[in-house]
C-alpha cells in the first residue's frame, strides 16, 4: 500500500501542472454542484417554510402571489385597494389575532415605504415570540409625519433618528417624483434578517395626507387640513392577519374568495409554494447543468491521465520487471485519477463558500431573504464522495492500459 502513494505521489509532482489544471476543474465541479443543490434547498425553505408572522394577506380582488410578493417580501406593486371598513370587520372577526393594514406608493431611493399602524410595532412577531426590537429612538406617532427604518434602509442611506427626508412617488426611485412632505425618522429598527429590513413604515394617516395622493372621492390628501379623515374615505392596500388557529382561515378564505370584492391570500406558503414549483425547471436546469459540468471534469481527468502514459510505459515497464504486479500498476492509476478528484473536491468546498455569501449578499440585497452560508446540506457529503467515484471510473480506461504493456517490448 506504501509503494500505492509513492508511485501516486511521485506522479502528481512529475506532472504538477496537468495536475493542477485537473484539480481545479474537479473543484469546479464539485463546488457547482454543492452550490446548486444549497442555495435551492435554503431559497425554498426561506420562501415556503418560514415563520413570517402572518398567515395570511387580505387585499382587491387579483393574484393571491401578487398580495404576497407586494406586502410579505415588497417586491411587487400593489393591485388595488379595498375599503377601510374591511380592514375593520377583519380586525373584529372572531378567531384573528391581529390584522394590520399596509397601505403602499412611496419609496426613499427605492426602499418602500408603508403606512401602517403602531400594531407592526406593539403585537406583530416577524418570527415565533420575536417583536421588533429598536436599535435607536422608538415608534413613530401616529398623527405626525415621523417614520420607523428597517435596519439595513438606515444602514444603507446612513440616517438616524432626528435625520429628515422626503418621500418619492411610486415604487421605484424617481427623482422628478419627489413629494413635498418632510418626514423625522423616530427610530430605526435592529436588524431582523427579514425583508421587514429593506422597508420604511410611516404612519397611516401620513399616506392619506401625501401630495397626490387622492381619496376615493377625488380629494388631494394635502388639501384634507387637520380634520379627521372620514373612514368611508380610507382605503388601504392589504391587511395582514394573523389568526389564533388555522381553521380560522380555512372558513374565512373560500368564503372571501367567493366574492368580487377581494381576495384572501391563504395560507402564504402554499402560495409561494405554488409559484415556485412553476419554476422549478429553472433548478433543475442549473441541476443538470451542474451534472453536464461533473462529466466534463471526468473526462478532463481522463484525458489528464491518458496523456501521461505514453511517456510513463517504460516508468511501469521496470515496475513489472522489479516484480509489481499487474494489478499493483492498474490500482495506482486509478488510485492516482481518484487523488486529483478527492483534491478537486477540497477546492470544490472553497468555491461552494465563494458562491454561498455571493448568494447570500444577493438574495439578501434583492428580497431581505437571509441565507444561512453554514447551513449543512446532504450535498456536502455525497458530492465529494460521487466526484472521488468519478476520479476511479476515470482512471479505469488508462489503467487498463497500463495493465496491458508488454514488458519486454517496452524495455527493449
Amino acid at each position: 500500500m506504501t509503494s500505492l502513494f509513492f508511485i501516486v505521489q511521485r506522479s502528481l509532482r512529475q506532472h504538477l501542472l496537468s495536475t493542477v489544471i485537473t484539480v481545479i476543474a474537479a473543484g469546479l465541479a464539485s463546488g457547482l454542484v454543492m452550490s446548486v443543490f444549497n442555495v435551492s434547498a435554503q431559497s425554498r425553505s426561506a420562501f415556503t417554510g418560514g415563520d413570517i408572522g402572518y398567515d395570511g394577506v387580505l387585499g382587491a380582488k387579483g393574484s393571491p402571489l401578487q398580495h404576497v410578493l407586494n406586502t410579505v417580501y415588497h417586491m411587487e406593486s400593489s393591485p388595488g385597494n379595498i375599503p377601510y371598513a374591511m380592514y375593520r370587520e377583519m380586525k373584529e372577526t372572531r378567531g384573528v389575532k391581529y390584522a394590520i393594514p399596509y397601505a403602499v406608493g412611496d419609496n426613499l431611493y427605492g426602499y418602500r415605504i408603508v403606512g401602517t399602524t403602531r400594531e407592526i410595532f406593539d403585537v406583530f412577531e416577524y418570527q415565533a415570540g420575536k417583536h421588533f426590537e429598536f436599535a435607536e429612538g422608538g415608534a413613530f406617532d401616529e398623527m405626525s409625519r415621523s417614520a420607523v427604518f428597517g435596519a439595513t434602509v438606515a444602514s444603507k442611506l446612513g440616517l438616524r433618528v432626528g435625520d429628515t427626508f422626503s418621500p418619492y412617488h411610486g415604487f421605484n426611485f424617481n427623482p422628478s417624483q419627489l413629494h413635498e412632505e418632510v418626514y423625522t425618522i423616530s427610530g430605526v429598527l435592529k436588524p431582523t434578517n427579514t425583508p421587514s429590513d429593506q422597508v420604511i413604515w410611516i404612519p397611516l394617516e401620513g399616506i392619506y395626507r401625501m401630495e397626490g395622493h387622492l381619496l376615493p372621492d377625488g380629494t388631494d390628501g394635502k388639501d384634507i387640513g387637520a380634520v379627521q379623515i372620514p373612514e368611508e374615505l380610507k382605503e388601504v392596500s392589504a391587511v395582514m392577519v394573523k389568526f389564533h388557529s388555522p381553521g380560522v382561515g380555512m372558513l374565512l378564505a373560500p368564503e372571501i374568495n367567493r366574492g368580487d370584492e377581494a381576495t384572501f391570500a391563504w395560507p402564504i406558503s402554499d402560495v409561494m409554494l405554488s409559484f415556485l414549483g412553476k419554476l422549478a425547471w429553472i433548478t433543475d436546469i442549473l441541476r443538470y447543468v451542474a451534472y453536464l459540468v461533473v462529466v466534463v471534469a471526468g473526462f478532463g481527468l481522463l484525458a489528464s491521465v491518458y496523456n501521461t502514459m505514453n511517456e510513463r510505459r517504460r516508468e511501469f515497464a521496470v515496475l513489472r520487471a522489479l516484480g509489481a504486479a499487474k494489478r499493483t500498476v492498474f490500482s495506482a492509476i486509478v488510485l492516482e485519477a481518484a487523488t486529483i478528484a478527492f483534491l478537486g473536491s477540497l477546492l470544490g468546498y472553497a468555491l461552494y463558500a465563494a458562491v454561498m455569501v455571493v448568494s447570500a449578499a444577493i438574495i439578501k440585497h434583492e428580497t431581505g431573504v437571509v441565507l444561512e452560508t453554514l447551513t449543512f446540506h446532504p450535498a456536502l457529503l455525497w458530492t465529494p464522495v460521487g466526484m472521488v467515484l468519478v476520479g476511479a471510473i476515470a482512471g479505469v480506461f488508462p489503467a487498463l492500459k497500463a495493465y496491458s504493456t508488454d514488458v519486454a517490448r517496452t524495455l527493449a
